[in-house]
């Protein structure tokens, strides 16, 4: 019988991690959750920011629809630039956490030039900047998780990482709602807290998280940044038809921003409670996240990555329904669904990849899966954005909901159809 990408055997585990855990009942390591420490911090910091950056350069700067249509798409996929190089440098030297770090470093500093001007060009220069500082950080802290994870318990770790992440996507937004509702339109102070929040979690990562043992990656100085690991990567059909799914999914989503956007359109909600928008996904996302990184350990990370787009499509057919007259249970459901998605398709994609990854390529190729799918996700907040401004929001919502009907299905076909050949070949 073929194995397929549902049930990878995986890379072996680091032996300490699991060491000192009570019988039967197995615990992460300790990198998990201090990362995921650190990226709670982070993610108040940053999502206090992008809470209010829809309204603060719509309504605020200026920036048409359209405009931040195409902005949006480069903003989201400028981290894809950086993320394959940034993957493959940690590979290469070694140093996952040193290369986080920097990301981490420059996104923090970032907060402090969105202090310095309120033009609108030097503006989207800074929030891409940050972005990039993103881009670099993603890969290796990812690698850092999974390098510190059991096979078996790949899905949990992320479930957990993801969950303490979202925490902070949670805590981010209502700080944005409470400066700004103690202090109507003063952005900066949006960004003087989120600059302080950011440092104290770098401040973890520095301090107190650990590369991984040695000996699970000894062989990646000679094979990460190379031609040739790369050639590997793109040889396992697994690996291909992981990036290639998941390419094709990232093409028919809409952004959260234009989602919120779209909503507030519809039902023209009070500009002040829009911040509000991103606590409900994040709470949802936080309650899930666990227990679905476990079902994708149980039943295979594949089924659970695409049932996750199912329940979007709920969370669009919702979305087209809504009107002037919605009230909370509309909302709810488009929140509640949409956080249920990226609880069943961001930790769980990366679960799935780890599986099929080599370590000497793990950071490298978790970037190259996280980057062609941000670059899609690029072009399709453009095409939204374009489809917005001739069509209006019921129209763009309409238009995406049928595609990904269509293409979930096809996706499904290609993820889940069984290989003859290894997940990599060896070096």
């Amino acid at each position: 019988m073929y194995s397929s990408v549902r049930d990878r055997p995986s890379t072996p585990a680091a032996p300490e991690q699991e060491a000192d855990a009570p019988a039967g009942r197995p615990r992460v390591h300790r990198n998990v959750v201090l990362l995921g420490i650190n990226s709670l911090l982070t993610d108040i910091s940053s999502e206090s920011v992008n809470a209010v950056l829809p309204i603060y350069l719509v309504s605020a700067l200026g920036m048409s629809v359209l405009a931040f249509g195409v902005f949006d798409g480069i903003y989201q996929g400028m981290s894809a630039l950086l993320r394959v190089v940034g993957g493959m440098f940690a590979d290469r030297r070694q140093r996952h956490k040193e290369v986080a770090g920097f990301g981490y470093a420059l996104s923090a500093f970032c907060k402090v030039g969105l202090l310095s001007t309120t033009a609108l060009n030097p503006t989207r220069a800074i929030l891409l900047l940050d972005r990039t500082g993103k881009g670099v950080r993603t890969a290796p802290r990812d690698a850092l998780i999974s390098l510190s994870s059991s096979p078996e318990r790949m899905g949990e770790s992320f479930g957990i990482h993801r969950a303490l992440d979202t925490v902070g996507a949670l805590i981010g937004p209502i700080l944005a709602f409470f400066l700004l509702s103690a202090a109507p339109k003063a952005y900066d102070s949006v960004f003087v807290v989120s600059f302080c929040v950011a440092l104290v979690g770098l401040g973890v990562l520095v301090f107190f998280v650990q590369n991984p043992p040695r000996e699970r990656v000894e062989q990646a100085r000679e094979h990460a940044l190379t031609r040739h690991g790369t050639r590997r990567l793109m040889a396992s059909p697994a690996f291909r038809r992981i990036a290639l799914a998941g390419v094709a999914l990232s093409l028919v989503t809409i952004s959260d921003a234009f989602i919120y956007l779209s909503y507030r359109d519809r039902t023209h909600m009070e500009s002040r409670y829009f911040p509000l928008l991103f606590v409900g996904t994040a709470l949802a996302y936080l309650l899930f996240a666990v227990p679905l990184g476990r079902l994708a350990d149980r039943i295979g990370a594949a089924k659970v990555f695409l049932g996750g787009h199912a329940v979007l499509i709920g969370s669009y057919v919702v979305l087209r329904t809504a009107g002037r007259g919605s009230g909370f249970l509309t909302v709810a459901l488009v929140l509640g669904l949409l956080g249920t998605y990226y609880a069943a398709t961001d930790g769980v994609l990366m679960a799935l990849a780890s599986r099929v990854i080599p370590d000497e390529l793990r950071s490298s190729g978790l970037a190259w899966i996280t980057t062609v799918t941000t670059l899609a996700k690029l072009g399709a907040s453009m095409l939204f954005g374009l489809v917005f401004s001739i069509w209006g929001p019921a129209g763009a919502v309409s238009s995406f909901l049928v595609a990904l009907v269509v293409v979930l299905p096809v996706a499904a076909a290609v993820l889940l159809r069984p290989s003859r050949r290894p997940e990599v070949p060896a070096a």
